[in-house]
């Protein structure tokens, strides 16, 4: 028989049991809670310990530049300053020529020409704020982690992008060693095709990175770059492509009136030869090629039209030059002749080298002073750069669409920083297209030391007053050479320059407009020990 305490000591037994237990799990809370106080208390006082101090984090960078333990001033004076010197260092880019008969170029990038801009104050207040401005825990972690791991801050370093492209494309058009397409142009009854050659086409993308890295590293004190480029092959002359292009039938010109429109004669022109002949001359081992046309002449042009066509005086601008200068004005007077009379109609891009041609001993040209490759050098049809200089001050006040200008290594002396346009034969050239209503007219004159450039045509209601100026925004030093042999040379200061333009109408501004951003390289003086 079963000892009915037996049941009664099981159920005491039982209940001791789980009062035991129950009192265990409640301790393990107390614990836990105990801790969770402790780790929070902790938490508070370490928190606040760095909410007091006025430092920045360990391992905090901005723009991989560190201010771990610094002020938010002591950061924004480190910061500012290394950004500072580096805007003031131009940016080199250099190309050593595949070619031992073309010289190595050179040249220099300012910041200001890119439109550099950055927020340092932001990136040193995310910089600060590590540790500072989220929850407790998170706070905390943050606070830990620094002592392990880096972190860097942005100071959102932006380039004006299509300032960068016009940067690239002016470098591309001014390597002496590019790629060069063929090209032709009419010259009295003749199609001139000018051979392509082989050379070296800048890697635009890769150029672009190399820019946007030196720019984003203030770390880094090279400001030199190689030009990243490859190397291609000149197309081929397509005679059939060139043949379509150049074909026309002649039309009259003529003017109607209310409203006065003026309608644009047009030669007629084909080749004098057939295609396969044109092959045949083409397949010659030549440079330049000469082939007849066969053009039909209008029997009205604009020209004859007289004042009908060219009634008003739209802009006018004037440069000077040494007269002495026998060569000089020479060119001049030789290139203004070429350009004088040159008739523009209204969509027509006109191009400065195809207008004058190519500079040559047996086309009339000598030899005078240019600037080539960095450097001051003789050159056949030197100078004539004042006359596409003087013509583009002409084509600004006219409000004409420029769509090729090309600024010099060096500054010039004829007209001021930024209102200058280089040409190269083949390679730079100056352009603009009429983008009026009417077509208009060049008349262009040099000598006796002056050079002035007429443009003409009808005046349109929507017309404005035009006003340029520039400014030069800063200096760039002229560098020092010591040299045993040679001549002394003073040598002449840099700049960098900004040109507007504005348009006004009745006296009051409609825009002021940003044209240009040159750069114009020092001029080193040459000492001789």
């Amino acid at each position: 028989m079963k000892d009915k305490n037996f049941k009664i000591r099981e159920d005491f037994n039982g209940a001791e049991y789980i009062e035991t237990k129950n009192l265990a799990a409640r301790k393990r809370v107390v614990r836990l809670l105990v801790l969770f106080a402790f780790i929070l208390l902790f938490s508070v006082i370490f928190s606040f310990g760095n909410i007091t101090n006025n430092k920045i984090l360990k391992n905090t960078y901005i723009q991989n530049i560190d201010v771990s333990g610094m002020t938010r001033e002591e950061a924004k004076d480190k910061i500012t300053k290394i950004y500072r010197e580096k805007k003031n260092k131009n940016i080199s880019l250099k190309h050593k020529s595949i070619s031992e008969e073309k010289e190595n170029f050179s040249t220099i990038v300012s910041y200001d020409q890119l439109d550099v801009n950055e927020d340092i104050e932001k990136a040193i207040e995310e910089a600060y704020s590590r540790g500072r401005t989220r929850g407790l825990f998170e706070n905390n972690y943050a606070i830990l982690l620094s002592n392990f791991k880096k972190k860097n801050f942005n100071a959102n370093i932006s380039i004006n992008e299509n300032s960068l492209d016009n940067v690239i494309k002016d470098t591309a058009a001014k390597l002496p060693d590019a790629v060069k397409k063929y090209s032709y142009y009419i010259e009295d009854e003749k199609l001139i095709i000018e051979k392509g050659n082989n050379g070296v086409k800048i890697n635009e993308n890769g150029l672009r990175e190399k820019i946007k890295d030196i720019i984003n590293n203030f770390n880094n004190e090279d400001e030199n770059i190689e030009i990243p480029f490859d190397i291609v092959n000149a197309e081929e002359i397509n005679i059939d492509k060139i043949a379509e292009e150049i074909k026309k039938n002649p039309k009259d010109a003529y003017v109607s009136q209310n409203p006065t429109e003026i309608h644009i004669e047009e030669k007629g022109v084909e080749l004098g030869i057939t295609i396969e002949e044109a092959k045949n001359i083409l397949s010659e081992q030549k440079e330049e090629y000469s082939l007849p046309l066969k053009i039909t002449m209008p029997s009205i042009t604009v020209a004859s039209l007289g004042e009908n066509a060219f009634a008003n005086k739209l802009a006018s601008f004037t440069t000077n030059y040494d007269a002495s200068n026998v060569n000089r004005n020479n060119n001049l007077v030789l290139a203004a002749e070429k350009l004088n009379g040159t008739i523009v109609n209204p969509g027509e891009v006109f191009s400065y080298n195809k207008t004058i041609g190519q500079r040559t001993i047996s086309a009339g040209f000598k030899e005078a002073k240019a600037y080539a490759n960095g450097d001051v050098v003789l050159d056949v049809g030197g100078g004539i750069c004042q006359l596409s200089s003087t013509l583009y001050n002409a084509a600004l006040y006219t409000n004409l669409d420029i769509t090729e200008r090309h600024s010099h290594y060096f500054e010039t002396s004829y007209v001021d920083a930024g209102r200058d346009a280089t040409v190269s034969w083949g390679s730079v050239d100056f352009k603009f297209k009429n983008n009026r209503k009417y077509p208009i007219k060049i008349e262009a004159k040099a000598g006796e030391g002056v050079v002035t450039v007429n443009i003409y045509g009808i005046k349109q209601e929507d017309d404005y007053t035009v006003l340029i100026e520039s400014k030069v925004t800063s200096i760039i030093p002229r560098p020092e050479e010591h040299k045993t042999l040679g001549n002394p040379r003073n040598g002449e200061d840099g700049c960098t320059s900004e040109t507007y333009k504005t348009l006004l109408k009745n006296g009051v501004v409609v825009s002021k407009t940003l044209i240009s951003k040159d750069t114009y390289n020092a001029l080193s003086k040459i000492i001789i020990d």
